[in-house]
């Protein structure tokens, strides 16, 4: 077994292969950027060698540096995690260049799942079930027209060397082709460095159901069952689980088969996932493989009661597999929830900050918090916006959803926008509830996951307002205790009047709903009141925001986060953000930039669609920033004419740089 091992990744999976190595008793070095000097998998780490610059280009994916790094701290093998260099086969290259241990397949396993299109030849070869598409070399734009026109629409262009989500576009009509080839091809380039993309039939509703695979160097290859990641956003997954829901015991050895036939076919050795596309008959077609840890290994760790992680190790180090396929066993149901710093409501718009409060759930048998970040740290724009994964198991699906539910009611964060209420829908949703999945879901229960604004609950004011007071309560004792007269009756903040009752009002506002809370001051409590709503309450808050409220006898928990003029209220598996609202200040809204389009995030300009002087419509694109390795399109707000661009193709921009000049259509 190793001594050393070089991480060649950040975040949350260097976090994860850090854990295991030390249990396992090897020693750790983390690489880093600039931007991560100060990273969670820097301080976790044994040893952190500085590879350059925040952008990835210029670091964790310059293979040199990270072959440097290895060399230079005398690690023995490199474990490459995924995203970044686990599936380049250059890297692979260089390691056994050099006589160090990629902790990954070998090259020719690699090279040869590298290419979708080479995948699909090879998959054919030995058998296994294909999706109806072209898969070939001629990438000019009018043949794969013509072949997206035979196969028939919908279609889906892939990038041939993609993954996570990147490089793919659904076309749906044959007049949208071109364009969204051409968006395809930027973003392959762009993630990969590749523009070949292939064409595929879209399934209608299908589900994406994955194999983990795991081979060693002595030929045996085994499947740890599936994983269904049917739940996605842009092609992304959010929610997965394992085993399949409805997943019959003859389709699952029938998949489980055609994956450690593809693996073989390869020559297969560490860790892998076979992805197929199934139909809800049962059929299935392959899709892709990775070559590496997928995100979502911890379902499979829950239901087997493995270490894919000291598994990956082992095999590396020449061991052979621990277990054969009849001594493989599910227990149980597991789900993962990617906890993601964006905003659902604007489209899963990424979102950057410092996280000003972070309290994820206990962990314990049933709960799990994979995580490369900590309260006080930052989501950069350079990277991926994940700020956890959250895995929870139970013996059945149904106990499973429940413990999800309730660990996303006691995920609490503050800083930056999240997908935790969102999570929490999707997991209440009737259609996840039923397991009637398809990749489709999200966009299928739009009405569900994405309800209109809703009136905010009484409660939710009256908390906002105890927290305040409670505050202003304990400023004041501390205030009395540094004093020179500390008993001074001038200290308190009891509403003491003579011969009269002391009232104020508290303002907070959620969007445009504007709320007074009255205040009367009564020995040992509040009466608060809210419209024609009156309470008594009284409340203990704790230095992390925990509050313990009671209202006119009822008790409860909840949490108020101070940040700013802000206080996020988290109640009942709910989080407001209200803002407090001081009478004495202006609190106009503000219009923003007068005539002008901003950036949402920091990015690059790589594509300016409209003409500078055209008219357009409301909703027609006018460029396309990318920015978290993702493209987004700024479009008009309504009908109007474009005046002016303020950046070229190629610019970088930073967050709420002015974009576009617009003049709407009066």
């Amino acid at each position: 077994m190793f001594d050393k091992i070089l991480i060649a990744n950040r975040g949350e999976i260097a976090c994860r292969v850090i854990k295991t190595a030390r249990r396992m008793g090897i020693r750790t070095v983390a690489v880093y950027s600039d931007a991560d000097a100060d990273a969670r998998h820097v301080r976790l780490a044994d040893e952190a060698v500085l590879i350059g610059p925040a952008a990835a280009r210029e670091s964790y994916l310059v293979v040199d540096k990270i072959i440097a790094a290895a060399k230079a701290t005398g690690a023995q093998a490199i474990h490459p995690g995924y995203g970044f260099l686990s599936e380049n086969e250059d890297f692979c290259d260089a390691c056994e260049r050099e006589g160090i241990v990629f902790i990954g397949p070998p090259v020719s396993a690699i090279r040869a799942m590298g290419s979708k299109s080479e995948a699909k030849k090879l998959m054919e070869a030995a058998g296994v079930p294909l999706t109806p598409g072209y898969h070939g070399d001629d990438q000019t734009p009018a043949f794969l027209h013509r072949q997206a026109d035979a196969i028939g629409y919908p279609v889906l262009i892939k990038a041939a060397a993609g993954g996570g989500g990147k490089g793919m576009r659904l076309v749906e009509r044959s007049e949208d082709f071109i364009d969204l080839l051409a968006s395809c091809k930027r973003e392959a380039v762009s993630s990969f460095g590749n523009d070949h993309v292939l064409v595929e039939k879209y399934i209608t509703r299908p589900r994406h159901i994955e194999i983990q695979v795991f081979g060693d160097t002595h030929g045996n290859v085994v499947y740890l069952f599936e994983r269904d990641c049917s739940v996605q956003r842009r092609h992304q997954k959010v929610l997965e689980e394992a085993p399949a829901p409805g997943m019959t015991a003859g389709r699952r050895a029938a998949m489980g088969k055609a994956a450690v036939e593809a693996a073989k076919a390869v020559g297969y050795v560490g860790a892998g996932t076979v992805e197929f596309i199934a139909n809800q008959d049962g059929s299935f077609y392959f899709m892709e493989m990775n070559t590496r840890l997928q995100v979502e290994h911890p379902v499979t760790e829950m239901i087997t009661g493995l270490d894919l992680v000291e598994w990956q190790l082992r095999v590396a180090s020449g061991e052979r597999l621990p277990l054969a396929q009849e001594q493989l066993q599910i227990r149980g149901h597991a789900l993962e929830a990617r906890i993601y710093a964006e905003d659902p409501a604007k489209g899963f718009l990424p979102s950057t900050g410092r996280l000003v409060h972070l309290a994820p759930p206990a962990e314990n048998l049933h709960v799990r918090v994979d995580t490369g970040v900590e309260e006080g740290d930052g989501i950069s724009p350079h990277y991926d916006p994940m700020i956890a994964k959250l895995i929870v198991w139970d013996i059945d699906r149904d106990r499973a959803l429940a413990r999800m539910l309730q660990a996303l009611a006691d995920y609490r964060v503050v800083g930056v926008a999240n997908n935790i209420e969102f999570l929490s829908r999707l997991t209440a949703c009737p259609a996840f509830a039923a397991a009637d999945l398809d990749t489709g879901l999200i966009e299928r229960e739009r009405d569900y996951l994405f309800p209109e604004d809703e009136a905010v609950p009484g409660d939710v004011w009256l908390v906002a307002a105890l927290a305040e007071l409670v505050r202003e309560g304990r400023r004041a004792e501390e205030a009395a205790r540094s004093h020179r007269d500390p008993l001074s009756p001038w200290h308190a903040r009891d509403g003491w009047r003579l011969n009269a009752t002391a009232r104020r009002e508290l303002v907070f506002r959620l969007g445009e709903a504007q709320q007074a809370v009255g205040v009367d001051y009564l020995p040992g409590r509040y009466r608060l009141t809210v419209g024609a709503r009156s309470v008594q309450a009284r409340g203990e808050l704790n230095p992390r925001g925990l509050l313990r409220v009671e209202l006119d006898g009822l008790r409860m928990d909840a949490t108020v986060i101070v940040g700013a003029e802000k206080r996020y209220v988290f109640l009942q598996g709910r989080a407001w953000p209200l803002t407090r609202v001081d009478p004495l200040l202006h609190t106009g809204e503000g219009a923003g930039a007068e005539g002008g389009l901003l950036a949402p995030m920091p990015g690059k300009v790589i594509a300016l669609v409209a003409a500078e002087g055209a008219a357009v419509e409301k909703g027609a694109p006018l460029l396309i920033l990318e920015a978290m390795k993702m493209e987004h399109t700024i479009t008009a707000p309504a009908a109007g004419t474009v005046k002016s661009f303020r950046f070229g193709v190629g610019d970088q921009v930073g967050d709420g740089a002015e974009l576009v000049e617009f003049e709407a259509k009066a």
